[in-house]
């Protein structure tokens, strides 16, 4: 009996020790940590490392992860990467063991995003890929930033109060558009009818667009129909409404703008295509009407083609027979160069027969119009002007042809921007408006 008693208290002391090995190597949290980003790994086709963990299991368990990396299986570089990853679990979710998918708070601190990267991954991935989860207490995101071909986003502040997928979602959304020269600082607050790869989307907020010479600070609104998948963003049937002052150098001038079209981020780049535009203006801002193309990676590219509804009062008064104010004037324009627009813009006006064509510098149009009662009337372009008939000073030309020229401007962007000798008489054998 003795004998019988002093193995079973061997086989006690033999569990006990088990159990505070075991009880120890839970209670280490780089063993905890690397479990749980090994486990997330595996499900996303992921490496995620960290360099230091932290938890408690009192209230709420939390997790803390500090530098966090996330990549590719055999990248050198990561699609992600954060200074401090916060996670916290409900005990009711870590007692079903997978069966219930909430999570308290998910809390991301600088996460960087290489989105070319990461849309790569994405595409890889199979359709409907794994079970989103649902946070009751809402994501937030600070300090963040997504890198683009092109442009980035810095600064980002995101807060969503609660995420459920084909749930409604609210979020507020402040950052800054950067890509060259050109910043833009936003804040916005987002609406989606359902939390889902395919749903209505709306934005409203404020954005000041500016560069060297310009600044845009615009009220917006923006919808459509979000469609994500295979690597790629797509929102349908796009409609932005803009109201803003265009400040160049000391002036600001009222506008209202209006855009639709198809909007697609891939690779890391924007394209919008078809795209229809309408600009109401005031002073030295013309009214118009165009269609064409919008794209973003690298460089910017821009292509119009459409209608000034009259010569702009704020413009200087053309000769005779062009004099008229209310006649409309159809125009053509290409841009290919840096995000800011310091590169020349191909420019093409049409009217009664008359017929310009050359390269226009918008950061010289702010001190061209603050010293036009005083300076040269003609704008800052360099081209050539073609009309049948001319009246100055009493005396009628024909067959004029005059060369405007400035400064040397390099590079054809009259072809680089896209523009093609068939714009304009497309475009108005068209007839339609744009939305």
């Amino acid at each position: 009996m003795n004998r019988r008693r002093a193995i079973a208290l061997a086989v006690i002391v033999a569990l006990l020790l088990v159990a505070l090995a075991a009880l120890r190597w839970v209670a280490h949290p780089d063993t905890v940590g690397r479990l749980l980003l090994d486990r997330a790994g595996a499900a996303l086709g992921l490496e995620i490392s960290a360099e230091s963990f932290e938890y408690r299991l009192r209230g709420t368990p939390e997790v803390i992860a500090r530098g966090v990396q996330a990549r590719v299986p055999g990248a050198s570089t990561p699609l992600l990467h954060a200074e401090r990853v916060l996670l916290s679990v409900p005990w009711s979710t870590i007692r079903a063991r997978g069966a219930v998918l909430d999570i308290q708070r998910l809390e991301l601190d600088a996460p960087v995003l290489d989105l070319p990267a990461f849309q790569r991954w994405w595409a890889t991935r199979p359709p409907g890929d794994g079970v989103a989860p649902r946070f009751i207490d809402g994501i937030a995101i600070v300090r963040g930033r997504i890198d683009a071909d092109g442009w980035r986003l810095d600064d980002l502040d995101i807060a969503l109060p609660r995420f459920a997928v084909e749930a409604p979602l609210r979020a507020h959304v402040r950052g800054r558009y950067v890509a060259s020269a050109l910043q833009a600082p936003f804040d916005v607050r987002v609406a989606m009818v359902r939390a889902s790869a395919r749903s209505g989307i709306g934005v409203v907020g404020n954005a000041t667009p500016s560069t060297d010479g310009w600044r845009l600070p615009a009220w917006l609104q923006l919808s459509g129909r979000l469609h994500a998948g295979e690597g790629r963003i797509a929102l349908e049937r796009a409609a932005l409404a803009l109201r803003g002052r265009l400040h160049l150098d000391s002036a600001a001038h009222p506008l209202v703008a209006g855009a639709a079209g198809e909007m697609l981020i891939a690779g890391g780049g924007v394209r919008v295509e078809p795209l229809a535009l309408v600009l109401r203006g005031e002073g030295v801002l013309p009214r118009l009407r165009s269609r064409g193309l919008l794209a973003l990676q690298d460089d910017f590219a821009l292509a119009l083609a459409g209608e000034i509804a009259h010569w702009p009062e704020g413009w200087p008064t053309l000769p005779a027979p062009l004099e008229r104010r209310d006649v409309p004037v159809p125009f053509a324009l290409g841009y290919n160069g840096a995000p800011d627009l310091s590169a020349p813009l191909a420019l093409r006006l049409e009217r009664d027969c008359a017929r310009f064509e050359g390269r226009l510098r918008i950061g010289a149009i702010g001190d061209w119009l603050e010293q036009l009662d005083r300076g040269t009337p003609l704008p800052p372009v360099v081209g050539t002007l073609r009309m049948p008939r001319l009246e100055i000073a009493g005396a009628t030309l024909h067959g004029v042809e005059i060369h405007i020229q400035d400064e040397p401007i390099q590079g054809d962007h009259l072809q680089k921007g896209h523009l093609r000798e068939g714009d304009l008489q497309d475009d108005q054998r068209s007839g339609d408006d744009p939305p």
